[in-house]
């Protein structure tokens, strides 16, 4: 014991003060070891919490909305041209592309006759979109529809060396109409949404309408990157009502029969020419980190980054019920093949994969303890979560997320197959194998 008595720094104060400490440990039933683990074991699981509240800190949740969920072509166009229809000062469009048939000839023809009764129009699509469709929009449509009155524009269009050209593109489904509802979702605007392809069938996808304040964060997200491409300057509160209820300004649209309708609490989480780097990618990563209990998805170009494929076995390391949807048959070659080999990479970890024949499941959705649910334009795919403009929204309602959960159920007890090690056998061949591994090299660039 130090003589001197004194709180000064000598060696016999500092020895009580570690003596002190070991007493202090000892009487809690831990050893410095031990306190080394249980700080070791706070890093793994609190910082985790830490970063996911930081993340969702980030974005901007309003609490004051309704939305509705469209399933299908037919139920979400009928419902967007009985909206456009009632449009009074403004409807803007943003689509990865229009594909020139029968179903965007008659929305330009919807849209002309607003344009007569003095709505402000203004649509713009993607370059590369336009091109990879077998139906797009020529100079002759663009003159055509600028000269009835619809202010139309191409994003970065195709010209040589196309190579400059690759990224980003913008993959974004967003239409808002006077600032008071909004849709965002996986489909763009052609027929066979509703009439399906001859290759696979009928196409299933997943749509949204959104009214309330979250639609004032998708107007945001569309005239931002109106006015950076076009060089105009569209602002202004005609734009930014604030909250209305669309239930008394807009009639015969599908109405949202949820018990939380107006109350639910969504965040638009836009990856843009003016966002954060990839908040896509860290939604999705902080979602799978924070599942508790159960995961399920559907993505059709399920190709995958190794942060999200970890982030999943991860998952299924904590005991959760991970559950992934994926399209049998694909509209892009190539990319099944490199679903096939994430498919059974994971598989061998735990997840539950199934295969979907029903047609082509276009559908960008996931649901996260029966709470949480991510849908909208984004694909698990390098593109959309590291370069292309995409769209998402996040929701925190769990009367939606059943919505949502009750369409995957549904699809895979009727329409799936369950991928083991004896279906992965059974259903392909050594050589489609043999390409599913070879394919996969070019993960990191589709």
């Amino acid at each position: 014991m130090c003589k001197c008595n004194c709180k000064c720094n000598c060696k016999c104060n500092k020895d009580k003060k570690i003596s002190n400490n070991n007493e202090i440990f000892s009487q809690l039933g831990m050893c410095q070891s031990r306190f080394k683990h249980i700080l070791l074991l706070s890093l793994i699981f609190v910082l985790p919490s830490i970063s996911w509240a930081a993340q969702t800190d980030s974005l901007l949740f309003t609490t004051n909305n309704r939305i509705v969920i469209f399933k299908s072509g037919q139920e979400k166009f009928s419902d967007l041209f009985a909206a456009i229809q009632q449009a009074k000062k403004s409807i803007h469009l943003e689509y990865f592309n229009f594909r020139n048939d029968s179903i965007s000839t008659e929305l330009f023809s919807l849209l002309e006759q607003k344009v007569k009764d003095g709505v402000k129009v203004r649509a713009i699509f993607d370059g590369f979109g336009n091109a990879s469709n077998n139906r797009p929009l020529r100079r002759k449509h663009l003159d055509s529809l600028h000269n009835r009155g619809i202010e139309i524009y191409e994003f970065d269009p195709l010209r040589f060396p196309y190579v400059n050209h690759i990224i980003p593109r913008d993959h974004r489904k967003i239409v808002v109409i006077d600032g008071v509802v909004a849709y965002t979702g996986g489909m763009n605007v052609a027929d066979y949404y509703i009439k399906g392809k001859s290759e696979f069938g009928s196409w299933h996808d997943i749509h949204a309408r959104v009214e309330g304040e979250a639609v004032g964060q998708l107007q945001k997200a569309f005239l931002d990157f109106w006015n950076i491409w076009t060089q105009q300057n569209v602002r202004g509160a005609e734009y930014y009502p604030g909250y209305r209820d669309a239930t008394k300004e807009f009639s015969n649209l599908t109405p949202d029969t949820c018990s939380s309708a107006g109350k639910k609490r969504i965040a638009v989480v836009n990856q843009g020419p003016k966002s954060p780097k990839k908040p896509i990618h860290a939604t999705f990563l902080q979602l799978i980190n924070r599942a508790t209990m159960q995961i399920q998805i559907i993505n059709p170009y399920f190709t995958l980054c190794h942060h999200i494929r970890r982030a999943l076995c991860q998952a299924i390391k904590r005991g959760v019920d991970v559950q992934v949807i994926v399209s049998a048959k694909s509209d892009i070659p190539i990319t099944p093949r490199i679903v096939e080999h994430n498919a059974h990479r994971l598989m061998k970890k735990g997840v539950k994969v199934y295969f979907f024949e029903g047609g082509f499941h276009h559908s960008k959705i996931m649901m996260v303890d029966s709470v949480y649910s991510f849908i909208g334009s984004a694909n698990l795919d390098s593109r959309s979560l590291s370069f292309d403009y995409e769209c998402n929204l996040l929701i925190d309602d769990k009367p939606t997320t059943k919505v949502l959960q009750t369409i995957f159920n549904k699809d895979r007890d009727e329409k799936c197959w369950l991928l083991t090690p004896k279906t992965w056998k059974e259903k392909f061949k050594p050589s489609r194998r043999f390409a599913a591994w070879f394919w996969q090299w070019l993960t990191p660039f589709v």
